[in-house]
Formats: C-alpha cells, structure tokens, sequence
C-alpha cells in the first residue's frame, strides 16, 4: 500500500515539473515596444524573441519577449524563418511583474506591416503605452 502512495505521489510531481506558469506576466498590463531583433529562438516549449529598444535619451535596452510553443504559432502564421537577427518590430506585450524588460508577447508588428499575435485568438491586443 506504500509503494502505491509514493508512486502516484512520484508520477504526479513528475506530469507537475513542466507546467509554466504566466504569475511573472502582468497580464492586466500592456506596454508597446518598438526595436531591433537581436535573436528569434523557436524552441519548444516556448519561442522567444530578443529585441534591442532605444528609450528616452537613446539609452539600448535589451527586452526578452516570450510566446507560445512552435506548433500553436504555426496555427497563426508564425514560421521559424519569421524573423531574423537585424529585423525592426513593433510589439505589444504583458510585461513582468518584476519591472524587467521582458514580457509575454500579445502581438508583433513587422517591417512590411503584417500583424501576428501569440497564437490562434491571441491578438491583436488594446492599444498600449509607448514604451
């Protein structure tokens, strides 16, 4: 009977340890970010894009940005080949809590002006405040 126990205790941290959580993400929260892609890292199980943005006085920072898994991009236009390093982008994005550059993508708008969001009914979001 304790056997029985450990294992349905052993099985459920093991199907518990890859669920992401979104609590880092201020999702109430939107800000609109305008930069240069430094890198488009399409991996599961998340996709990133990290993007230099010049703020006031044209200080660079540099923004990590997450999206969803490669597959669900897909259902919404999303290729690996979607951007490049040097790529200009506007987005608008959930940011973190913490006050980092970084955030959860809600949608991105590229140079030739097509707009993708994060997903099959993921954006395009609210107007945001200009980063």
């Amino acid at each position: 009977m304790r056997w029985k126990v450990l294992f349905a205790l052993a099985v459920t941290a093991v199907a518990a340890w890859p669920h992401h959580s979104f609590a880092m993400f201020d999702l109430q929260k939107t800000v609109m970010l305008a930069g240069t892609v430094t890198s488009f890292e399409w991996t599961n199980p998340h996709v990133y894009i990290e993007v230099d943005v010049q703020g006031e006085g044209g200080a660079v920072k540099h923004w990590s940005i997450e999206l969803g898994s490669p597959s669900i991009l897909q259902q919404s236009g999303w290729k690996f080949s979607t951007l490049k390093q040097g790529s200009k982008v506007s987005m608008v994005v959930n940011p973190l809590r913490s006050g980092e550059p970084g955030g959860f993508l809600n949608q991105v708008t590229l140079a030739d002006g097509t707009v993708l969001g994060n997903g099959p009914g993921r954006g395009p979001a609210t107007p945001a405040k200009k980063q």
